[in-house]
């Protein structure tokens, strides 16, 4: 009978084993290369749909047997099984498994217990994760940290597999990791130098379950992977009740450590620059600075000197991305909005504009009433709900709960179909040209494969080059 299965799991620990992939993006992808580098010989099963199972067919891998089906009966027949971040542990099938033995792991997981050292600790990790913002803090961070001279590696959930780097050296690795990973990292039974939360709002309901436990796994990464110092938003209400007895905090947002006024960046009391000018649309993305520059003084760098090289930084695509005028309309995209809390930022940002926004998406479920009660006092000219007349979509749930608050606060409110129709009707609501803002806040599945997809889509729609809008700068080891 094989030796239980080792706390800290590493590749080498599966030689032998009973071991089922269970997803096939880029994740699954990733998590399939780096088994199979290292374990030649190694049977391998992989739970896909029959369009990914086409596509894995195609290695023509005699080893890897390929199954549509990943009921609870047969994923328990595996010992472990590498679980694309994108599927929910809480699923009915999941849960059976893991009753009967099976050890779920993703790749996240794995990367850290091959890098931890004696210590049981990544020295050179900086993991970065929070409701909004973990993409430009990445992204930003990393962009620092080569200023400041050092191989740095921008990886994780932003859009390059942690597994994809598994056997690349570099000084700092700049990890994003969303709220499907976070548990991974104390999962790997190792610790990362740095940790950044940035803030918690209702996410991922469908994935987590309730907003309770939400919460609970996106603290994973500071209460159970223990982080030697946590970077923490001294102006999120929960995270600044936080207290984490194992790790040294380090507070931004307020007084006590990097923060804004108005514009000006300060050190504690100390004023260090303007921000006006950065290219951070927005007070929250300025707020990133901050994040990145008590990341940068813990890591030992001189943030101070390094905070005016956030000047050269590029904006990351998707994400209040102007992409240009044209008859007389601005387009913005913001596709990456997936809240109603991201859509009120970007209407602040275009405030005192003509604005016509266009919401709607995926229904995970989330409160908009917190928006609409804003839309009372802060409409922009015009609010375009998409989705009508689709499944799974939020967008006739959103026009219900603003049709008595557009008829008291004034703006236009207009149903939409689809992106398209909701472009039209955004321009015929801004006869004299103004902002046309796509911030869904809300996910793209459905009629996208994912926000990107929906950006370029838009770009498209507005006459501008999808693929000179869609790359995000800076990916991979530099």
């Amino acid at each position: 009978m094989p030796a239980s299965l080792p706390e800290r799991l590493r590749i080498a620990d599966l030689c032998g084993r009973r071991v089922a992939l269970w997803g096939w993006g880029h994740e699954g992808r990733a998590a399939y290369r780096a088994l199979r580098a290292r374990m030649p010989q190694q049977a391998l099963t992989l739970f896909c749909s029959e369009t990914e199972a086409a596509e894995a067919a195609v290695l023509g891998d005699p080893l890897l047997a390929i199954e549509h089906a990943a009921t609870g009966e047969r994923l328990a027949a595996f010992e472990v099984v590498v679980k694309s971040p994108g599927i929910s542990p809480n699923k009915p099938e999941a849960v059976f498994a893991a009753q009967q033995g099976t050890r779920f792991i993703g790749g996240t997981a794995l990367w850290f217990a091959e890098r931890a050292d004696a210590a049981s600790e990544v020295a050179n990790a900086i993991c970065v994760t929070g409701t909004k913002g973990k993409s430009t803090t990445s992204s930003l961070l990393a962009h620092l940290l080569r200023a400041a001279g050092l191989r740095t590696a921008l990886c994780g959930n932003i859009g390059l597999p942690l597994l994809e780097l598994l056997d690349d050296d570099a000084d700092v690795w700049a990890i994003e990791l969303s709220s499907y990973q976070t548990r991974d990292v104390a999962a790997s039974g190792a610790r990362p130098r740095i940790a950044i939360v940035t803030n918690l709002h209702p996410e991922h309901l469908d994935w987590h379950g309730s907003e309770a436990r939400y919460i609970a796994d996106k603290l994973a990464l500071v209460t159970a992977a223990k982080p030697r110092i946590a970077v923490l938003n001294a102006a999120d209400p929960l995270l600044a009740k936080l207290q984490l007895p194992d790790s040294d905090i380090h507070w931004y947002g307020d007084a006590r450590g990097w923060h804004l006024r108005g514009d000006a960046l300060h050190r504690g009391d100390v004023f260090v620059m303007d921000t006006a000018a950065l290219p951070l649309p927005g007070r929250h993305n300025r707020s990133n600075l901050c994040a990145v520059l008590a990341a940068l003084e813990a890591f030992g760098l001189d943030a101070v000197k390094l905070a005016a090289r956030a000047a050269s930084f590029q904006p990351l695509p998707n994400r209040l991305q102007p992409l240009g005028e044209k008859d007389g309309y601005l387009y913005v995209n913001d596709s990456i909005s997936t809240t109603p809390m991201a859509t009120q930022a970007a209407l602040d940002l275009y405030a005192g504009r003509d604005v016509a926004v266009l919401v709607g998406g995926h229904d995970r479920g989330l409160p908009w009433d917190e928006f609409a009660d804003a839309m009372r006092e802060h409409a922009p000219r015009a609010v375009i709900t998409m989705g009508h007349g689709l499944a799974a979509q939020n967008g006739p749930r959103i026009h219900a709960l603003l049709m008595p608050v557009a008829a008291q606060a004034g703006f236009a409110l207009e149903a939409a179909c689809d992106l398209a129709d909701a472009m039209d009707k955004a321009r015929a609501a801004l006869p004299d040209g103004g902002v046309v803002l796509l911030s869904p806040g809300a996910p793209s599945f459905g009629p996208y494969r994912n926000y990107v997809e929906r950006g370029r889509h838009f770009a498209r729609l507005a006459g501008f080059d999808p693929d000179a809008i869609s790359g995000i700068q800076g990916m991979g080891i530099a």
